[in-house]
């Protein structure tokens, strides 16, 4: 199996190229491998042999946060970028701007493999790390597509306030909470864009669903599947999938299970179908919890937070001093606690008392993962975060 790491790509995206065409499976991996060399070894190895051609690797984590491997078939893929083109109308796209890692699959598929499919344009550049050479890259776009994740958002309009990138038509969000209430902000800073809303998962390789921004009012709605992808939950609310063009196979935990065309996979969301169709998403199944009798959701609460906050904000699960569930509001960059208050009168009016978070705490930056999501393990550990407010049990 051939290894191919993240850094190398970006400088050279012509070596994806070339790993592509070979028939010999392939393993992405990223800048920061979060695993062991022994770990990576011992999982590699527990692929099954017939997959060691025309297929691909991706490393990522599962709910757990414990890592995983993700088998992906190439033809497989390739259809869904063909499916994506279309759905994502990306026949006027020229040039994709990649501002995410390729190892992520969102960023791999979306961009990467759809130019390579497609014939299109592939422009690598730092992202946000680097927003003075992003800013050059964006001014010099001609009909092109990005693609981000929500929290992104805040820094883009920090870093490049007041700025107009004409060039810019496709904008795309995936990889957690749309940023539905940022959409006069994107639409002043991507005045001929069309914004899209995509939903999936890694096992999904990566889509299932996608929805124009405008077509709903609320971040929860995800859309319609994909052409070929059927979709349910069960009756705790869990979303399942079965897709023509997910992947084949998981490492995880040192054990290879093989997904079938008959596997219904779960999503690790919670969510339902509404009556047009489309699906709404609850919440990860790991951010629905119950306090006091109460049901609380951090994707709402989420809404609630990003709605009265221009800035960046996480939340984290802790027990009170009695031993109940409940999670802690990290806000970005640093506050006052005259800047959060239009934060709490928020809570206050969409939210009994027994969903409100234990405290508001106040961070410059959140920590982030290489896929540009927050990186919420860390986030209890933190030694440089200000207490602005608490609950007085």
């Amino acid at each position: 199996m051939i290894l191919l790491h993240e850094q190398n790509v970006h400088h050279d995206p012509s070596r994806l190229s070339t790993a592509w065409a070979d028939s010999e499976t392939f393993a992405l991996l990223p800048e920061k491998l979060s695993v062991s060399d022994e770990w990576l070894e011992q999982s590699l190895a527990l692929v099954p042999q017939e997959l060691h051609r025309d297929h691909f690797v991706m490393l990522t984590s599962g709910t757990t946060g414990q890592p995983k491997l993700i088998v992906g078939n190439r033809g497989r893929s390739e259809k869904l970028a063909r499916v994506l083109h279309d759905r994502q109308e990306g026949e006027p796209v020229a040039e994709t701007i990649s501002m995410l890692p390729l190892s992520y699959t969102y960023s791999f598929v979306n961009q990467w493999l759809w130019s390579h499919v497609m014939q299109r344009r592939f422009i690598t550049t730092h992202g946000l790390a680097d927003p003075k050479s992003l800013k050059a890259s964006l001014q010099a776009a001609r009909d092109a597509m990005i693609c981000l994740v929500g929290v992104q958002v805040p820094l883009l309009m920090t870093h490049l306030a007041g700025e107009r990138f004409e060039g810019v038509i496709r904008v795309h969000f995936a990889g957690g909470r749309f940023p539905q209430e940022k959409m006069d902000d994107l639409r002043a800073m991507f005045p001929n864009a069309q914004v899209f809303n995509n939903y999936g998962c890694a096992e999904a390789m990566p889509r299932l669903t996608i929805r124009r921004a405008e077509e709903a009012s609320e971040a929860a709605n995800i859309g319609h599947p994909l052409c070929g992808i059927e979709m349910r939950s069960d009756d705790q609310h869990a979303i399942l999938f079965r897709s023509p063009y997910g992947a084949v196979g998981v490492v995880e935990a040192m054990k290879f299970t093989a997904i079938t065309p008959n596997d219904w996979i779960p999503s690790g969301d919670l969510g339902e179908m509404s009556n047009d169709g489309s699906w709404r998403l609850i919440g990860r199944a790991s951010e629905v919890f119950k306090r006091h009798g109460e049901k609380v959701s951090l994707a709402a609460l989420t809404t609630t937070v990003s709605a009265a906050w221009s800035g960046q904000c996480a939340f984290y699960r802790e027990l009170d001093r009695t031993g109940e569930d409940g999670c802690v509001l990290v806000l970005a960059p640093e506050a006052t606690n005259d800047a959060i208050k239009p934060v709490l009168m928020a809570l206050r009016k969409h939210h009994p008392r027994a969903q409100w978070p234990l405290r508001v705490e106040s961070i410059a930056t959140l920590p982030l993962l290489p896929n540009g999501k927050t990186d919420v393990r860390v986030l209890p550990s933190l030694t440089n975060r200000t207490i602005l407010w608490q609950q007085h049990i």
